[in-house]
């Protein structure tokens, strides 16, 4: 599977609509979204106050290097960590193999209603990614900057 992935505008906008529903169904603090890479896809509930972007290529970093003890072991993968802190715990899952989502929630909400919103939203951001690649395959090679036009390069830098 590509790993690339280009987000359409509609995508995107659903894609929010389901960490904001996550964030308010499993009641926790943060939900995010990343890509393998570790770039942040999107985000819900209180991110002001973080570092997004090291969270985001932290969690990126986690994935991969918990993939290699995985293989160690010899499994695919684990799919889904979980680290408890002492206010805040993470919950951070892989979906469709190619995003992270990841909750931070704290004793307002618990491990058991964490996974089992998680599993909903999952599922939900699945079909969101087959509707990504569906498009994707539709037009190859298409880049977000076959969008921009030379009008749009000039208002820009004008």
């Amino acid at each position: 599977m590509n790993s690339q992935l280009v987000l359409f505008e509609e995508e995107q906008k659903k894609i929010v609509q389901i960490c904001d529903a996550l964030h308010r169904d499993a009641c926790a603090k943060a939900v995010f979204l990343v890509n393998r890479d570790g770039q942040m896809l999107a985000n819900s509930g209180q991110t002001v106050q973080m570092d997004t972007t090291s969270l985001a290529s932290l969690t990126a970093g986690n994935i991969a290097a918990t993939g290699g003890l995985a293989q160690l072991l010899g499994e695919k993968e684990f799919a889904i960590q979980f680290h408890e802190g002492e206010r805040d715990n993470i919950h951070i899952s892989l979906v469709g193999q190619r995003v992270i989502l990841v909750i931070i929630f704290d004793e307002r909400s618990s491990l058991g209603l964490v996974r089992l919103r998680v599993r909903r939203a999952s599922n939900e951001l699945v079909k969101v990614l087959e509707q990504i690649n569906a498009k994707a395959a539709q037009n190859p090679g298409h880049t977000v900057f076959d969008e921009i036009s030379d009008e749009d390069i000039d208002n820009l830098f004008g």
